[in-house]
């Protein structure tokens, strides 16, 4: 576990990459909260091309939307550099010149990325897990594999019955 000095918690961050029916189709991330977003994001695209190279799933033209806290350089060349097209909320950064505003939201896809409550539906799925939402487990193991055992009961809804997606 790490410490975040700049929000005062304790705890651990996950990056995970799911489809548009709000099946879990990465391997989970799992950092300290004193990890920057970026490092995570990197090894989640990883993680997505070997798992989607594995199963036989072309990615290529697929859409990749990050909120604003993604919006970087870097970030949309790791998206674009695994034939991936990214779709990040453009993130202000309190600028106010209507000509740089146009330019950032010059490629911003709007319908694209307002599909994105689908992902959010995913992760309101995963609080209603109590194990998940209170952590009990000391070890970082036993909680991840409750996390993978919840995912799994996500996307197993869609094939056996349950909540539609």
């Amino acid at each position: 576990m790490g410490y975040s000095g700049h929000k005062h918690q304790k705890g651990l961050k996950e990056l995970t990459i799911a489809d548009n029916h709000g099946f879990v189709i990465a391997p989970l991330i799992v950092r300290p909260v004193n990890e920057h977003d970026t490092i995570l994001l990197r090894e989640g695209v990883d993680g997505l091309a070997d798992f989607a190279s594995l199963i036989g799933l072309d990615l290529q033209d697929s859409y990749m939307t990050l909120g604003s806290g993604f919006d970087s350089v870097y970030n949309k060349w790791l998206i674009r550099s695994h034939d991936m097209i990214p779709v990040i909320k453009p993130n202000r950064r309190g600028t106010k010149d209507e000509q740089k505003l146009e330019q950032m939201y010059a490629d911003f896809n709007e319908p694209i990325y307002q599909q994105r409550f689908k992902i959010e539906r995913t992760f309101a799925w995963q609080d209603t897990y109590r194990k998940l939402v209170i952590r009990y487990e000391k070890l970082e193991a036993t909680h991840t594999g409750f996390k993978y055992l919840a995912y799994s009961m996500i996307n197993l809804r869609a094939v056996f019955g349950g909540n539609s997606l």
